[in-house]
């Protein structure tokens, strides 16, 4: 079993936040996951919520009680000033032990990597995949070492494509190593298809095959792999979980998943005699926990449905009329 960077250890939990700095990269891999809203636009979300200002991503970070942050993007260090802000804002706010990981497509040069000293805790590399078996005469053995110089664990991320095993030399230079399942998206869809690549089965993004050309590769003692399933069930439920536990109200019950559920009776004007303490009334629709919807409320007019959702008034994943 490897031993893991602290960075994934949060992430197991579900404890970090995701600041998406900027969806602009210099790059165009073709099998890059970035949903068309993001790819190519210079937008900032800490985790889902777009950022107009610093209190987004510290209240964000606050919801979900985070004990660090990955930064991600597009290519973070296109706005190097940026990643500088928001990591100043981070460890300022909740401590040096607010844990920071970057990722990165290139191989900063010192200067880059001298201005997020003390500011990022590991710094993820991911060396595209064309140059994968010229890897040790590329620039990114160099920018490893200085990153380890400066105090900061080094870790290679990288997608599991053909050849991986051609990354084998860096290991040395490495803290960690991991392997992302390749997953399919709206974005690379085109892609894979044109590789004759197809998903693994009807029920995950996994593409097939992914898992083979990794076999040898993670025999490696520093070798992590990260599977598709692990990141849409386990990482994201956690992550929820915590928002859930946060921002629920009262009546609502959260999921093993961390969504909540509530009811809703749609009674207009003919509003119901309700203690306002354990239920919620906007206008004419009344908020409450579901089983006293259908308990207490089953004869009485209006429209009434069962809600699940994400916490802090995310996204709907179901609604059951009553």
């Amino acid at each position: 079993m490897p031993v893991l960077s602290k960075g994934c250890r949060l992430c197991f939990r579900g404890a970090k936040m995701v600041l998406f700095i900027t969806g602009r990269c210099g790059r165009s891999c073709w099998y890059c996951p970035i949903s068309s809203e993001r790819k190519g636009k210079d937008t900032a979300y800490a985790n889902d919520r777009e950022i107009r200002c610093d209190e987004d991503v510290l209240d964000e970070a606050r919801i979900m009680s985070a004990l660090g942050t990955g930064i991600t993007g597009g290519e973070p260090f296109l706005v190097p000033e940026r990643v500088v802000h928001y990591c100043r804002l981070l460890k300022g706010t909740f401590g040096d032990g607010h844990h920071i990981h970057i990722y990165t497509g290139i191989a900063p040069g010192n200067d880059v990597l001298d201005a997020i000293a003390g500011l990022v805790d590991e710094i993820r590399f991911h060396p595209p995949h064309e140059i994968w078996p010229d890897i040790m005469e590329s620039t990114f053995p160099r920018a490893i070492r200085h990153a380890r110089s400066l105090g900061m664990e080094v870790t290679v991320e990288v997608p599991s494509l053909p050849g991986i095993d051609a990354l084998e030399p860096l290991m040395d230079e490495l803290d960690f190593f991991n392997i992302n399942e390749l997953e399919w998206s709206e974005t690379n869809a085109h892609e894979m298809r044109m590789r004759g690549l197809d998903l693994e089965d009807c029920y995950h993004n996994a593409v097939g095959g992914a898992e083979d050309w990794t076999r040898e590769l993670r025999r490696h003692e520093k070798v992590h792999w990260c599977t598709s399933t692990f990141k849409d069930s386990i990482q994201l439920r956690e992550r929820l979980k915590r928002i859930a536990e946060n921002t629920a109200r009262s009546f609502e019950e959260i999921t093993d998943d961390g969504t909540v559920i509530y009811g809703v009776l749609e009674c207009g004007a003919d509003m119901p005699d309700i203690d306002p303490e354990t239920m919620e009334v906007t206008g004419g629709r009344v908020e409450m926990a579901w089983w006293v919807l259908t308990d207490d409320f089953r004869d009485h007019p209006g429209k009434k449905y069962v809600v699940e959702r994400y916490p802090n008034n995310g996204m709907i994943v179901e609604v059951i009329p009553l």
